[in-house]
């Protein structure tokens, strides 16, 4: 074991399976010397979680409604008995009706357009004003967007609306936090087989093209993610603060496919 997060303690929100982007972060975290809490939403998805966070010897699980206060109280009030004060945080969480991750923008309606809002963007101010109060000696906020906030992708529709605006939460939240020395980050992959990436109709057709044009023709793993959180969330980060970071092989650099595609 190495021991860039050795004596850091967090929360690891949104580890949905073991291809969860959240699950690879927390493997890399702990295999580092942190020590995680997990938090899931409804029976479901604990049961799923817990043999997870039981193989990296984490027993601290917490179920959690974002959207709804008094879980949200009362999870934060469970790290705060069990621990007193946290080191970092990972926001893993979005949603949209799959149904409207198919077809046209246009057609999004005002209720999963609020939805989508709430959860996708809200809950990271949420969760980092929460998280800053068990963060007295400074700390780390981590969250997860994609390409698709800057750059029309087939199907993602709300959600690049809503990644837009995650990302520009990123940057308030870094500027309110940094004088207690919390930062602020997010990283942004490239495609992944994951079950929240599976909503998005095409795509198999996005990982497969991406794969083929990323200067490095390779899409971004769990491990290449993981790494970059361990950057962010150890002292070698201590200066990177309302940064995107891209991890998606480079993709994000093109103007066209490569010619071997045109």
């Amino acid at each position: 074991m190495a021991d860039l997060m050795t004596g850091k303690r967090g929360l690891i929100m949104g580890v949905a399976n073991d291809r969860s982007i959240a699950w690879g972060i927390a493997k890399a975290m702990a295999a580092e010397g942190a020590e995680l809490a997990f938090s899931y939403q409804g029976e479901a998805f604990g049961k799923r979680v817990e043999p997870l966070a039981a193989s990296l010897g984490s027993e601290l699980l917490v179920d959690v409604d974002v959207t709804d206060d008094a879980s949200m109280d009362a999870c934060f009030a469970k790290l705060r008995n069990h621990w007193g004060s946290i080191d970092f945080v990972v926001h893993a969480i979005a949603y949209s009706d799959k149904a409207e991750l198919t077809g046209r923008f246009i057609n999004t309606t005002r209720e999963n357009f609020r939805n989508s809002l709430s959860i996708s963007c809200y809950s990271l101010i949420d969760v980092a004003r929460r998280a800053s109060e068990l963060m007295p000696e400074g700390g780390t906020v981590l969250t997860l967007t994609y390409q698709g906030s800057n750059r029309v992708t087939p199907f993602y529709n709300v959600m690049g609306v809503a990644k837009a605006a995650l990302e520009a939460a990123v940057r308030y939240l870094a500027n309110d936090l940094g004088p207690q020395g919390v930062r602020v980050n997010a990283i942004s992959p490239g495609p992944m087989k994951t079950l929240a990436g599976a909503a998005i109709g095409g795509a198999r057709k996005t990982f497969k093209h991406t794969d083929a044009n990323a200067p490095l023709r390779a899409n971004a793993t769990l491990e290449a993610v993981g790494g970059t959180a361990v950057y962010l969330a150890s002292d070698a980060g201590a200066c990177t603060t309302g940064e995107i970071i891209r991890v998606d092989g480079g993709y994000h650099v093109l103007g066209m496919p490569q010619s071997e595609h045109l």
